[in-house]
This record gives structure tokens, sequence and C-alpha cells, in this order.
């Protein structure tokens, strides 16, 4: 893995807490671990936030607003659109204002990340089968390789976090899912596990087996 051609992309670990998210301190420790690892080895870390503007205009449609008409989530007049403490941005960091889940659109992220050569994603964030798939999708259809750390995702609920996940791994074809440990271990040059098959819709599923084929992409073989 060439580190100077890779960029850690952390979405939208805001101090928005409308959605309930499972397992969000989980996420957010392993999301700190990675951030120190790519620090230390030179690796940009880039943000995306989520905004909205208190006033509605340019909100998504049908957006869901307060009765006085605020936007319900990411107003731009409150401490939830932050990002969360321990994690933060610092000084050298890049910080990406989004309108839209994706954090490709009408952004300037693939501008930064081309200006600094990057050609390889890492990637984690909220929610999972929202804002981080979408930026997955975009990220991809722009050929960027993506590694994506399953263990610093989340959603609001089980299902859509493995159905998320599941969907990404089956049509992103440059896609590899691993954990947190995992990840750091490939970037420190060491034996790694990681998912990634060349097949098409390789984790096929139904509402009866999704849990057996997300297992399957979570606890791959060991590679080198």
């Amino acid at each position: 893995m060439k580190k100077n051609e890779t960029a850690l992309v952390v979405i939208d670990l805001q101090k928005e807490s409308g959605f309930g998210l499972s397992g969000l301190d989980g996420v957010v420790r392993n999301t700190q671990r990675m951030i120190d690892v790519c620090r230390t080895a030179g690796i940009p870390v880039i943000y995306t936030r989520q905004i909205n503007r208190r006033d509605g205009i340019g909100l998504s449609l049908d957006e869901p607003r307060h009765a006085s008409g605020e936007p319900q989530f990411y107003a731009d007049n409150r401490d939830s659109v932050e990002i969360l403490e321990a994690v933060k941005p610092q000084g050298t960091d890049v910080v990406i204002d989004k309108y839209r889940w994706s954090a490709f659109f009408d952004t300037s992220l693939d501008l930064m990340l081309k200006s600094l050569g990057v050609k390889q994603l890492i990637i984690g964030g909220v929610v999972t089968d929202g804002c981080l798939m979408t930026s997955v999708f975009d990220a991809y259809f722009r050929d960027y390789r993506i590694h994506l750390v399953h263990d610093m995702c989340t959603a609001s609920n089980e299902g859509a976090h493995m159905a998320a996940l599941t969907i990404m791994a089956n049509w992103v074809y440059s896609l590899e899912v691993l954990n947190t440990d995992n990840m750091i271990k490939c970037l420190e040059g060491r034996k790694y596990a990681a998912w990634h098959d060349d097949n098409v819709d390789a984790l096929q599923f139904t509402p009866e087996t999704l849990r057996e084929a997300f297992g399957k992409l979570t606890a791959p073989a060991e590679k080198q």
C-alpha cells in the first residue's frame, strides 16, 4: 500500500445525536486509533460535515423540519454540526462541508484528493446506509481504490448496517473490507485479513441469510 497515495476520509462523525446510532462509542474509539496511525504515517486526514442552513435554503427535498421551519438535523446554528471532540480535526487536516449525503456531491473533496495525489481511500463514518454508502459509490465512480473499515461505521439499526455493507461489497469491485486492527497491520506492512472478491454479487443474501453473508464479509482469511 503506497502511503503517499492514500488518504483517510472520516464521514460525518458529528455531535448530531438525533439518529440513535448503534455502537457509536466503539466507532469513535476505532476512528481515533486510525486517525492517530494515519497522522504518524503522514497520511492526510479528511473529515466531512453534513450541514443544513437554518433558514432551509438548499435543503434536500422534504428533509424533516421543526414546526419553526428549521431543519431537524444538522442545522448550522447548532453545535450538532461540529465534529465529535474525541476525533476533532487538527491544524493540517481538511474539513469538507456538504449539503447532500455523498461527500463528493458539489464539494471540493475530489479536487483536494487529486491535489494530494491520492488514489486510495481508507474510509469509515456514519451512517452506513446513507452518507457513508453514497460516498463509497461516488468514490468508486471516480476510480479510487477503497479500503472500507467496517468497525469505523454504524447506522441506526443493525439490519441497515449489515445490508449496506454487504451491498457495497457486492457492487464496488475495487472494495476491500476490513476492521481497524487489520487496516493498521496493512499500513504497517504486516500480514492482515481483509475481504475482497473479484466476482459480481459475491455475497448474495435473502432476509433470512443476511447475517450469514455479513459474517463472511467481516471474518475474512488472513492475506499478505
